[in-house]
């Protein structure tokens, strides 16, 4: 857990610093730090989703030619 905090730490800071840096605006910069981890966290949800659907295919596709017998 503590290595999770650490690098949500790190996410908030590297998200606010270069807003800031390419707006100059601390409130821009720090709903950026706010938003952009949130909206990430909702994308990876989904982008495993579809990896674990990908891989459940890959491994029945494995599994039907291993069980298909040659004759």
């Amino acid at each position: 857990m503590k290595k999770t905090i650490s690098f949500a730490i790190l996410h908030f800071s590297v998200a606010f610093s270069i807003t800031y840096l390419l707006t100059g605006s601390i409130v821009i910069g720090g709903a950026v730090a706010l938003i952009e981890p949130a909206v990430n966290t909702v994308v990876f949800y989904f982008h495993d989703k579809v990896w674990s659907k990908i891989e459940a295919a890959k491994a029945a596709q494995i599994l039907t030619n291993t069980n298909s017998v040659t004759i």
